[in-house]
């Protein structure tokens, strides 16, 4: 293969590296060159550990390829919001701004035993609030496909890197939609499992379920290969189950037709984009035309918007009511708000956010046994401008609050169901539209099955990434 080997998609490179064609420093300083070449245009990975990463390299070539784990070498970003030993780790936030972790997160660890090489951290909003990706530390970060426009977020800089090659995949975190507005954004595929699938911690919360972590690649397979590494038991982590011998990646290379699926523009609760719903629209004939069986069809899901309203905003104020109370000042508007909404909260109203969790799961999955899949637009709009904190408006409609544009994201993360989004297309002005799908909990093997074969058949995911580009 005569192309660089940045342009390789991850199961090529770590089918190299295993064969021994390419060394893990030489893939190292392919990544880092092209970094160097497109970072400065994007704003993806404001944080670089290359010394880190040949040192950890360099290790892992003392070793006998057979040993070098499931990725062998393969350089990985990771979000600042995870940490990183000895990596500044700011979580986007001026409260952070100079923090350098003595430890680990326990999803670094996992990637580097299977021979992951962690090279850079990521850019995210402040404490991940929020859908595009923007913080006081590091600025903005772009779209690749039009520099004025958001990447999406939380994990806009995972996707960002992915989509531009200074990253094969890419750790993310999804709260409410973070792994897959961004990787509708940017053309990519972005996976969240289901809670307990990939190790989280350590937390003052371990027990909850609203965020998880999970893969951003350039394709199905590359996000099944991903989540191969990731996935595993961690005692620590309360939710972590044994995994079994499932391999992710050959449940997506044996791609498969789903036997029903079902379809729902705005689930009952979304106001979505006329170009998105035309884009997405002209996706789901392709699907059919192709043999796919769709009703469209969606279970009563009104009460995920009151539950995760409640319950994200309880998850802040446990989680951050103590910066809140030392750093007031170098907050944004959103985290404040967002932490003083929890601190508000009375036991009665945490009780019936449980209580319409609970019920919107079980609708969810009695639908999912009699459809197998759902799916949906992956985001309601467009890329927006990447000054615009958040969309405040979709066709004229005007939202309430900075939220209201993510209920496609968090009513399926209520459900506590795995979801990807693969690319479906793009709007008239030439920007990434993704297509949502939706399976049954811990049947992400399933789930990367039918998403390959939609893969396949709309021809719209990334081979080789793109240079950014400026629009006009």
């Amino acid at each position: 293969m005569t192309d660089a080997p940045w342009t390789w998609t991850a199961v090529a490179a770590v089918e190299r590296l295993k064969k021994g064609e390419i060394t893990p420093s030489e893939l190292l300083a392919s990544t880092r060159q092209r970094v160097e070449a497109v970072d400065p245009m994007v704003n993806a990975l404001p944080t670089l550990c290359f010394d880190r990463a040949e040192r950890f390299a360099e290790r892992l070539e003392e070793l006998p390829v057979a040993d070098r784990g499931r990725f062998a070498g393969l350089p990985w970003p990771i979000k600042d919001s995870a940490a990183v030993s000895g990596v500044r780790t700011t979580w986007g936030s001026l409260a952070f701004a100079d923090h350098i972790p003595e430890m680990s997160d326990y999803i670094v660890e996992a990637i580097e035993a299977e021979g992951g090489i962690i090279f850079a951290k990521s850019n995210t909003p402040e404490f991940e609030a929020g859908a595009n990706t923007f913080n006081e530390v590091f600025g903005r970060t772009l779209n690749p496909w039009d520099l004025s426009r958001s990447a999406g977020g939380s994990s806009g800089g995972a996707a960002v890197a992915v989509a531009t090659g200074m990253a094969f995949v890419a750790q993310g975190s999804d709260f409410a939609c973070s792994l897959r507005y961004p990787a509708a954004f940017c053309n990519v595929v972005g996976l969240r499992p289901t809670p307990g699938v990939v190790p989280q911690g350590p937390s003052r919360l371990p027990g909850q379920v609203l965020s998880v972590m999970g893969p951003v690649g350039r394709t199905v397979d590359d996000v099944a290969l991903a989540l191969d590494g990731m996935a595993r038991f961690d005692p620590r982590d309360p939710l972590s189950r044994p995994c079994g011998a499932t391999s992710f990646l050959a449940a997506a290379q044996a791609a498969r037709l789903p036997a029903r699926a079902a379809f729902s523009m705005t689930i009952g609760m979304a106001a979505v984009d006329r170009a998105v719903q035309a884009t997405v629209g002209q996706a789901l004939d392709k699907l059919v035309a192709s043999g796919l069986r769709v009703d469209e069809a969606c279970p009563e899901l009104a009460a995920s918007d009151p539950a995760f309203r409640t319950l994200r905003a309880f998850q802040f104020a446990a989680l951050r009511r103590d910066v809140l109370e030392r750093h007031r000042e170098k907050l944004k508007p959103e985290v404040i708000w967002n932490i003083e909404q929890g601190l508000k909260l009375t036991a009665q109203e945490l009780a019936g956010a449980e209580a319409d969790r609970a019920r919107v799961r079980l609708a969810m999955l009695e639908f999912l046994d009699r459809y197998g899949v759902l799916i949906t637009p992956t985001a309601p709009v467009e890329p927006f401008p990447v000054e615009q904190r958040y969309v405040e408006q979709i066709d004229g409609q005007k939202l309430a609050t900075y939220l209201d544009w993510l209920v496609l994201g968090y009513a399926i993360t209520v459900c506590g169901c795995p979801a990807i989004s693969i690319p479906c297309g793009r709007t008239p002005a030439g920007l990434p539209v993704g297509l949502q799908l939706v399976g049954k909990p811990h049947g992400e093997a399933e789930l990367v099955a039918a998403a390959a074969w939609c893969e396949s058949v709309l021809g719209q995911s990334l081979i080789r990434p793109i240079d950014p580009m400026e629009q006009a």
